[in-house]
């Protein structure tokens, strides 16, 4: 079993995809262990990219604008991977919600834990 450290985001996304691959083995087994160290080492690599030390105080917006402030990403990336400026901006200004298919895509592309994303929040449309 050859397992070597997540250090980049390239290293992530492989690891994912191999525990999506591993995902339904045996405990006990060669590919159970795999997933188990895997997983472990997916949920550090993430703390240390990810570090919000109260979840419930962030919502999908903070988190997209915590990658764009701190991890190199840009507004027009994010128009980029939804496929709309305009859609990119409101979402930022929370005037529209993300969706599942936005949230699959920006996991995808940016590597960000959908966990981060799915949960809801207000926007202006809803809060006023």
């Amino acid at each position: 079993m050859n397992i070597n450290p997540i250090r980049t985001d390239a290293d992530h996304k492989a690891a994912l995809a191999e525990i999506e691959r591993l995902w339904n083995a045996d405990p006990g087994t060669e590919d159970g262990d795999r997933l188990d160290i895997l997983v472990t080492l997916v949920e550090k690599y993430e703390e240390r990219h990810w570090p919000i030390n109260k979840p419930s105080h962030w919502d999908p917006v903070d988190v997209l604008k915590y990658a764009i402030a701190e991890m190199g990403h840009s507004q027009s990336e994010l128009a980029e991977v939804l496929n709309s400026r305009p859609r990119a901006s409101e979402i930022l200004k929370r005037e529209r919600p993300l969706t599942l298919e936005m949230i699959r895509v920006i996991t995808e592309r940016w590597g960000i834990p959908a966990a981060l994303l799915i949960k809801s929040y207000g926007t202006r449309r809803t809060a006023a």
